[in-house]
C-alpha cells in the first residue's frame, strides 16, 4: 500500500513500529480541536470504497487489539454521483457534515479560503464512460486538479490521499506526481494490499538480488490486475539498486495464456514453474475439484475452473523479469514469490485480506492516509503508484492488440525504496 512514519501501538512490545504517535491521538484530552477532514468520492454506498474508507474517520476502526479514533472531523464532503442506495446524506445527518455541490466548495466548506487540513479522494465505483481500451474513466485527476487548483488560489497546502490507480490516463498520472512535487504536497495513493498482513510475515530483505516474481491474484483487468501490481511492486522495489523503471511488457488472455502457463519458464515464454506452484501453496481459496481438501490442482482442472486468466509479463530495464496473474475460478485472494539469490527455496507469502463485512486490510491503508495526514510526511513512494498505474494501462493496451510486446520506455519509473515496509504485523 520506510522511515516507519507508521503507526504507533500503544504498548513497549512493538520494536518494529514507528514513533509517529497515532496511538496519543487516541488519548489526546476530549478539549483537544481535532483536524478537518474534506472527502471527495464518486460515491458512497454500502459496499462501495468510501464506505470502507471514509467512514473509518467517522467513527474510527479496529488496529492492534484497539478501537481507535483518528484526530480527525470529517468537515465537509463531495459526492459526484448519487444512486438509489446512497449512505452519505445519511452519514453527514448522523456525523453532523455538509455536503457541497462543488470540490472547491466542499475545500473551503462554503467559504472564501481553504478550510480544511486534509483532503480525502475516492475515485472508485460509479457510472462513467470507458477509455478505447476498456478503462473506466474514472475522474480521480479531476478531483486532484481542482483540489489543488483550490490550494493554489488559496496559498496554501494541505495531505492528500488518492484510492487506488491515479489515473487511466499516463499524462494525468505524470502530472499529478509534478503537481504534487512542484507544490510540496504530502500525496499518497495506492492500494492498501502492500499495508494488510503477510502470512508468513515476512520482510523482502532491503537490497536482495531478485531474479524472477511471479504475483497471482483474481478478478479483472482495471481492477484487481492493480492491487495485484502494487503486491508485487512492494517486494521488487526492494531489490538491489532500488527500482529503475519497466521496459516492456506482454499481456495474454485466451489460448495464448494457457501456452504460456504450460511453457513452465520464462526463458519457453511463461513464467517460472516453482514460483507459481509456490503461489499457490500459500493461497488460502485453492480451487478443489471432488471431495478433496487442499489438493494441487492439474492443468486440466486449472483450466476447467479459471474465468477469463490473465497474465502480464514484466521486463524491467534491470532484468527483473516478473510477472502477474489474474485466476479467478482458481484462488480468491493474492500471493506472491521471488527467486531472491542466496536462497534455496522461493521467498513467498500471502497479502492477507480478512473477510466482508468489516474489510478490515483498508484501516491498514487508513492508517497509512492518516500518518501522511498527520506527519506531513508520505507514509510510501508516490512513485511505486505512478509505475502500477502505467502498468494497468500497458498491460489492457497490449491486450487490446491481441498480447503484442510492447516497449515501455515511458516506464522508466526510478525510485529508493523506504527502508522498512508498512505492512501490519500483529
Amino acid at each position: 500500500m520506510s522511515d516507519r512514519r507508521s503507526f504507533l501501538r500503544t504498548t513497549a512490545a512493538t520494536p518494529f513500529l514507528s514513533t509517529v504517535p497515532i496511538a496519543s491521538a487516541r488519548a489526546a484530552p476530549a478539549a483537544t480541536p481535532r483536524k478537518k477532514l474534506a472527502v471527495i468520492t464518486t460515491v458512497w454506498y454500502p459496499g462501495s470504497h468510501a464506505w470502507h474508507m471514509a467512514e473509518r474517520f467517522l467513527h474510527g476502526y479496529p488496529i492492534h487489539g484497539q478501537w481507535h479514533h483518528p484526530p480527525f472531523e470529517v468537515v465537509s464532503a463531495y459526492v459526484d454521483q448519487v444512486p438509489q442506495n446512497d449512505v452519505s446524506r445519511a452519514r453527514a445527518k448522523e456525523f453532523g457534515f455538509t455536503i457541497y455541490p462543488t470540490i472547491a466548495e466542499t475545500l473551503r466548506c462554503g467559504g472564501k479560503q481553504l478550510a480544511v487540513d486534509a483532503v480525502l479522494t475516492i475515485g472508485e465505483h460509479g457510472e462513467y464512460p470507458l477509455s478505447d481500451i476498456g478503462q473506466k474513466k474514472y475522474p480521480r485527476y479531476e478531483f486532484f486538479k481542482q483540489a489543488t487548483d483550490v490550494m493554489a488560489a488559496d496559498g496554501r497546502v494541505v495531505p492528500m490521499f488518492n484510492d487506488k490507480h491515479l489515473s487511466w490516463n499516463w499524462d494525468w498520472a505524470k502530472e499529478m506526481v509534478a503537481i504534487s512535487k512542484k507544490m510540496k504536497i504530502p500525496f499518497i495513493a495506492g492500494s492498501s494490499l502492500p499495508h494488510t498482513w503477510r502470512m508468513p510475515s515476512v520482510e523482502m530483505p532491503l537490497g536482495a538480488e531478485i531474479t524472477e516474481l511471479v504475483g497471482v491474484g483474481f478478478s479483472r483487468v482495471d481492477h484487481y490486475d492493480f492491487h495485484a501490481l502494487e503486491m508485487m511492486q512492494c517486494l521488487a522495489e526492494r531489490r538491489k539498486g532500488g527500482e529503475t523503471g519497466v521496459q516492456a511488457i506482454q499481456a495474454y488472455r485466451g489460448e495464448a495464456f494457457w501456452k504460456a502457463m504450460q511453457a513452465g519458464s520464462w526463458s519457453a515464454g511463461g513464467w517460472d514453474a516453482r514460483l507459481f506452484e509456490a503461489c499457490l501453496c500459500r493461497s488460502q481459496t485453492l480451487v478443489q475439484h471432488g471431495q478433496f481438501s487442499h489438493r494441487h490442482p492439474t492443468f486440466e482442472q486449472m483450466r476447467q475452473s479459471a474465468r477469463e486468466p490473465v497474465a502480464y509479463r514484466i521486463e524491467y530495464t534491470d532484468g527483473l523479469k516478473a510477472t502477474m496473474l489474474l485466476l479467478s475460478g482458481v484462488v480468491e485472494d493474492f500471493s506472491c514469490a521471488a527467486h531472491v539469490q542466496g536462497r534455496a527455496e522461493p521467498f513467498s507469502t500471502l497479502f492477507h485480506l480478512p473477510p466482508r463485512p468489516n474489510v478490515t486490510y483498508s484501516t491498514a491503508l487508513m492508517a497509512q492516509a492518516e500518518q501522511t495526514f498527520l506527519t506531513g510526511k508520505p507514509a510510501h513512494p508516490l512513485e511505486r503508484t505512478l509505475l502500477t498505474s502505467g502498468l494497468v494501462t500497458a498491460g489492457m493496451t497490449s491486450l487490446a492488440q491481441n498480447g503484442k510486446r510492447l516497449s515501455t520506455p515511458h516506464l522508466a519509473v526510478k525510485y529508493q525504496p523506504q527502508p522498512e515496509s508498512t505492512f501490519l504485523r500483529d
